[in-house]
């Protein structure tokens, strides 16, 4: 969903203000307070933007200076909003407030500090407050002047500087562009993306170290002791060797539920309908599984769409004290809608400790939306939206 058209705003705005006259209203009033108060705070802005360049620069010598320097871009963001509500106040101009930098829950120093030294939205707020200096000069002493000398003609002078004052505020202190906004959430997207793919990592790992791989050790040793008492004890041999079968058989079970954890064959093979329906099977629920889908989304969004499902049903299992549950999946025009509900205690929040975060990053990473409607005492609705082609595979299988 894009966001507002602040300039449309802006111009509706100007639109409402009547025409400069002869005659001094609140509008006119207004522009003249905004004027007069541009010296004072310009005075104030370039003072800042002058020591944050000077002392940020010659710290950048040491490690001091750029921590210095992404502390005073956040500053800035700071006087850029006072700047925008005085504007918003005397001039009309309604701007909206650039979103918060993109920085993730977990992110380490460096990755804020990287963020906040390349926030377009401090860096121009520095511009705005470098060049107002001069500007506030000229309007404080036309105003000024004007007041004594020319005061018949004074509202046609405000409106003209005023305007131009508007101007400034729009092109410099309005949120960044939706190009810039889109970098930077895909930036903050990536990473989810990576941690996500080093955490999947990492239980794959723990789970072959502690399942398959501790069981095909005890296996190997198992038959080395049955080799050693083959020709001597042949019957503790047999023994040994049908419980090495029995290894074997887990050994080969635990494998095909790592395999399934990082991609079932079956959703693969059959598509999403099958992949949930074998999913909700494992559930210690009742689950009814509805799967509305005349072509298959691309093998990306399948397979976030199947392990949303697993994680939520798991939760369901674990979490929930619930009889029943059901699943719906539908296509609706090129968004692929998840659907989970149960009948359990209800109270689950992204904010819990049952996995909705992770979830709802996972799928805001792709472009795709997360809702959880849980009340106490529930029912629990959870709401997963993902978008139907993924981008990087715009040929997607039909």
């Amino acid at each position: 969903m894009t966001a507002p058209d602040s300039s449309a705003d802006d111009r509706a705005d100007d639109h409402r203000l009547p025409p400069a006259r002869f005659a001094y209203d609140k509008h006119t009033w207004k522009e003249i307070a905004h004027l007069l108060t541009n010296l004072p705070v310009a005075l104030l802005g370039f003072t800042y933007v002058f020591s944050v360049l000077l002392v940020s620069g010659i710290l950048t010598l040491t490690v001091v200076g750029f921590p210095l320097l992404a502390s005073s871009l956040l500053g800035a963001r700071q006087l850029g909003k006072l700047e925008r509500g005085r504007a918003r106040a005397l001039l009309g101009v309604r701007v909206e407030e650039p979103t918060p930098l993109p920085l993730r829950k977990g992110g380490g120093l460096l990755q804020r500090l990287w963020m906040a030294l390349k926030d377009p939205v401090g860096w121009r707020t520095l511009l705005y407050d470098f060049v107002r200096l001069p500007w506030g000069v000229l309007t404080f002493a036309t105003t000024l002047t004007s007041l004594l000398v020319l005061w018949p003609v004074l509202p046609f002078i405000a409106r003209g500087l005023a305007n131009a004052d508007r101007a400034m505020v729009r092109g410099l202190l309005s949120p960044s562009n939706e190009l810039e906004r889109r970098i930077a959430e895909l930036e903050s997207d990536r990473g989810v993306v990576v941690d996500t793919a080093a955490a999947d990592l990492r239980r794959i790992e723990r789970d072959l170290h502690d399942g398959a791989q501790a069981r095909l050790v005890n296996l190997a040793m198992g038959l080395g002791l049955a080799k050693e008492k083959l020709l001597e004890d042949p019957d503790s041999a047999a023994v040994m060797v049908a419980e090495a079968h029995g290894e074997v058989k887990l050994a080969l079970q635990e494998l095909r539920d790592l395999a399934r954890g990082i991609h079932p064959a079956v959703l693969t093979d059959r598509g999403l309908d099958a992949a949930l329906s074998s999913v909700a099977s494992r559930c210690t629920v009742p689950v009814k599984v509805t799967a509305d889908l005349t072509e298959r989304p691309a093998a990306a969004i399948e397979g976030i769409a199947y392990f949303t499902v697993s994680e939520l049903l798991q939760n369901v299992s674990k979490h929930s004290g619930a009889g029943s549950a059901s699943v719906e999946v539908w296509r609706s025009g090129d968004r692929l809608l998840i659907q989970v509900r149960d009948d359990g205690r209800g109270g689950a929040r992204l904010d819990g400790g049952t996995g909705m975060r992770g979830l709802a990053e996972r799928l805001g990473a792709v472009d795709g939306l997360f809702v959880v409607d849980s009340p106490p005492g529930g029912p629990t609705t959870v709401t997963a939206e993902l978008p139907w082609r993924d981008r990087t595979q715009p040929h997607g299988r039909g």
